[in-house]
């Protein structure tokens, strides 16, 4: 998927996720500042190009190690939170870099290079649909996700 979908859809999810703790504002930024840099971390580190071919690597894209890389950004909105004494948006950010990563895994997995998974010792890749990850079907589909999910956290 394009790396402005992950933000899109990855935003919705942790801003309706937070919106059951805060406002609908505050969900959103915080949920704003774990997904960007998350998503951004995961797609800069889990790439490599070999002979002008740029592919996925399992650096990051397994679903253990995406939750570490995702989980990194939210350290530093906990620390902000920890200094700014709002105890009660600990729980949520913990929950919040715990699924910025996997969220990024269910996105790549319908594409066709899919994530990685480890097969007898091994990683090989995996994937469910094969589409290309620049579709613009399958990335409007994850927008209009990603957008009803901050409709729902709207109106909770």
């Amino acid at each position: 998927m394009r790396l402005s979908t992950h933000y899109i859809f990855s935003i919705g999810l942790l801003t309706f996720i937070f919106s059951l703790f805060t406002s609908f504002y505050t969900s959103f930024v915080l949920s704003a500042l774990i997904s960007i840099p998350a998503n951004l971390i995961i797609d800069r580190l889990g790439h490599e190009e070999r002979f002008g071919y740029v592919r996925r690597t399992p650096r990051t894209h397994t679903f253990p190690r995406s939750i570490a890389w995702g989980f990194i950004p939210a350290i530093l909105v906990l620390i902000f939170l920890i200094y700014i004494m709002s105890v009660r948006l600990i729980l949520p950010t913990v929950l919040a870099g715990i699924i910025v990563g996997p969220s990024h895994m269910l996105l790549d997995v319908f594409t066709e290079h899919g994530i990685y998974v480890k097969k007898n010792g091994r990683w090989h890749r995996f994937s469910l649909a094969h589409f290309r990850y620049d579709n613009p079907a399958v990335n409007g589909l994850a927008i209009l996700a990603g957008a009803l999910l901050l409709f729902l956290a709207l109106n909770i």
